[in-house]
């Protein structure tokens, strides 16, 4: 098989593929076989018609088309292999030249054009330094989530005064346009300051009391008349401000398992140290890719980047064709980074040797089912079904592929070297951790790919 390469663009190339008659010759074979099966030819067997009868009952090209359009995936992904090249799309085939019989010395000849992964040039990771902040709790921090507890514990009291930001208001809601009342709702219970609902509605009710009611301007968020401007009237039926108990030892026996509130607080302040570990490890997550962006030039491809924009629009806007010029900037800007983040990590696979095992897959697959609350067999066979393994196999690749660059390098905060084994793991550990079910579980995806390859 000859392989040209001519690149396009720095994210796009295009393969010419000639293929020898001896390569094409079992794709043939095959194609006689499958039609064998399908007919009925007298004086001979179902699927055991010989191939130069098939040839001349149904003609050469009727073979020669099955046989390409089963040929041609095959023979490309070969191609990439050989010129390691790693697609990012589907591609887009164009078949040049087929043989016209069996005799015809015609060589297949096809093209493939793909957007593919950018060639990137990683720094060395073996004895890599990064600095990083050291993870820090103060008492502010230990007080906020304190006080959050407090307010799980707070209850709400009817006062006899107008309302103020933090209190509670049960008002009743209706928005007219042009004279017209387009929604309301009775009973709303909404705190003041929280800004959740529309715009202008905390300004208007500073101020009022129970009883009182007043109109202002608003952009209307949901429903049918979504984004035009309305006449609100809001009445405020009652006033409930939230008390809150003592921070003392009986609230801490409440609350917790504790006797004492300094008992209470040191637990609080050990649960913060470890989230403040959890963030120094993401942090050095970040200051780790950081390091090895430094520099690079990622471009991105034109084809992928507009679908992976459109992802984002939808999940920005109900309806992406009449997404805001702000919205448009953030899908493309989210898109972006989202891609080159991507191109990063399977070079970083790449560069670090990872190989994704069966058992590894299920075990990514399981825990997003788990999270899912499905049942993980049933929730990987749609996987297969879907066509989205290799998806899962990227993924796998990426994660592993991180790690074990980190695991690779030195993080270190105020001149000490961080440990971070708790949140990266040991390689060795995680080979031994490949549990049976794991395995065979992983067997069952594999027995279930090998089904649907010979369907």
């Amino acid at each position: 098989m000859k392989i040209s390469v001519r690149n396009l663009e720095p994210t796009k190339v295009k393969l010419t593929i000639t293929v020898e008659p001896e390569e094409f010759d079992p794709y043939l074979d095959a194609a006689r076989k499958d039609i064998a099966k399908q007919v009925n030819v007298p004086g001979f067997r179902k699927g055991h018609v010989p191939g130069k009868i098939i040839d001349q009952r149904f003609g050469f090209g009727a073979v020669a088309g099955e046989a390409v359009n089963d040929g041609v995936p095959e023979l490309y992904s070969k191609a990439l292999e050989e010129k390691k090249i790693h697609p990012m799309a589907q591609p887009e085939f164009d078949v040049v030249e087929v043989p016209q019989s069996a005799k015809d010395e015609t060589k297949l000849k096809f093209t493939a054009t793909v957007e593919r992964r950018p060639e990137i040039e990683l720094p060395e990771i073996d004895g890599l330094e990064i600095a990083i902040a050291a993870p820090e709790v103060k008492d502010e921090d230990v007080d906020k989530r304190l006080e959050t507890l407090r307010q799980r514990f707070g209850t709400l009291v009817g006062v006899d005064r107008p309302a103020a930001k933090g209190d509670f208001a049960n008002i009743d809601l209706s928005a007219e346009i042009d004279g017209e009342t387009v929604d309301s709702q009775e009973g709303v219970s909404y705190e003041l300051g929280s800004n959740t609902m529309l715009d202008g509605l905390d300004e208007a009710l500073d101020g009022l009391s129970a009883g009182e009611e007043t109109t202002f301007e608003g952009t209307l968020e949901a429903g049918e008349h979504e984004g035009e401007k309305a006449t609100v009237k809001v009445k405020v039926n009652s006033v409930k401000a939230e008390e809150l108990p003592e921070l003392n030892d009986d609230f801490a026996q409440e609350a917790s398992e504790f006797d004492t509130l300094d008992e209470l607080k040191e637990d609080i302040r050990k649960a913060a140290a470890e989230d403040a570990k959890g963030r120094q490890a993401t942090e050095a997550r970040d200051a780790f890719l950081a390091k090895l962006a430094e520099g690079l030039e990622i471009p991105v491809p034109k084809g992928v980047k507009a679908a992976a924009v459109e992802e984002h629009l939808k999940g920005l806007t109900p309806d992406p064709e009449k997404a805001t010029d702000e919205q448009k900037q953030q899908a493309e800007e989210g898109a972006e980074k989202e891609l080159k983040d991507q191109i990063l990590l399977d070079t970083l696979a790449e560069k670090m040797n990872v190989e994704v095992s069966q058992a590894d897959v299920f075990n990514f697959l399981a825990s997003i089912a788990q999270q899912y609350g499905m049942d993980p067999n049933a929730f990987i066979q749609a996987i297969i079904k879907n066509g989205q393994l290799g998806s899962a196999v990227q993924e796998v690749g990426r994660s592993k592929g991180l790690l074990a660059g980190m695991r690779a390098v030195k993080f270190t905060a105020n001149g000490e070297e961080v440990d971070l084994s708790a949140f990266l793991g040991d390689a060795a550990e995680e080979e031994e951790a490949e549990s049976v079910e794991a395995a065979s579980a992983a067997a069952a995806v594999a027995d279930e790919l090998s089904a649907k390859d010979g369907e």
